[in-house]
């Protein structure tokens, strides 16, 4: 009997390169597929809700996966936590219905950048933040942020295979950008009905430039290491 399931995962993106399986290198999906094959003996396919760079890391993943398996949802995570590298975590598996794609049917997308904003760089967050030692003009970025939110093409903040070509396709929903500070770190949180292909790193980009008092007609793109998917939204 095939059953879709729907996985919850999180992951420290430092060693992979990315999401998508690629050829001869490590990567998210390759590795969870390996996994499910190792358990139940089957050949997997792991569908992401989003396709994250190399270096990027996750909270709240989702993705799905088609399986012949009499395995319930708790056993199979036992299962693969059991055997997964220690940067990556199932935090929760559920039966979905067989319709179910974690793509296609994502209505929301949250992702958060971190900021280390502190001169003595970071140790143990190093690999999840940005380091940048300067002040931030942290009002201007939030009057920037507010200007960014609501639906507009965005084709300035991707890439041209990704929607700069196609206006239409380019449209996005931004419904939260928001800037504050929590001690060292500027948190930049986005959510949106869905992000182009590095729009997100490139409207941190952006802000971050606007709060160093610079401007650039084209945004330039964040390093991947600061940005997290913390969470995605469905009906």
């Amino acid at each position: 009997m095939t059953r879709t399931f729907k996985f919850t995962v999180a992951y420290d993106g430092s060693r992979y390169a990315g999401w998508q399986r690629q050829k001869n290198t490590k990567t998210i999906q390759s590795v969870l597929e390996e996994t499910l094959q190792r358990i139940t003996g089957r050949r997997a396919h792991a569908v992401g809700a989003s396709r994250t760079d190399s270096g990027v890391h996750a909270e709240g993943q989702t993705a799905h996966v088609q399986l012949q398996t009499r395995l319930s949802p708790s056993t199979l995570q036992r299962a693969m936590n059991a055997l997964l590298p220690e940067d990556i975590l199932i935090r929760k598996v559920e039966l979905a219905p067989r319709s179910f794609h974690a793509r296609y049917q994502a209505k929301r997308k949250w992702y958060r950048y971190l900021i280390w904003n502190e001169k003595t760089r970071p140790l143990f967050e190093r690999n999840r933040v940005l380091h940048l030692p300067g002040p931030l003009d942290l009002q201007a970025m939030r009057r920037t942020a507010r200007k960014l939110t609501g639906r507009r093409d965005f084709r300035p903040f991707c890439s041209a295979s990704d929607g700069r070509n196609h206006p239409g396709s380019a449209l996005r929903t931004i419904r939260k950008l928001s800037v504050r500070r929590e001690a060292d770190l500027v948190l930049i949180d986005a959510e949106a009905d869905g992000f182009l292909y590095h729009m997100v790193r490139r409207i941190v980009g952006l802000l971050i430039q606007v709060g160093q008092g610079k401007r650039a007609l084209i945004p330039p793109t964040a390093p991947a290491r600061g940005l997290c998917l913390m969470r995605v939204s469905y009906r």
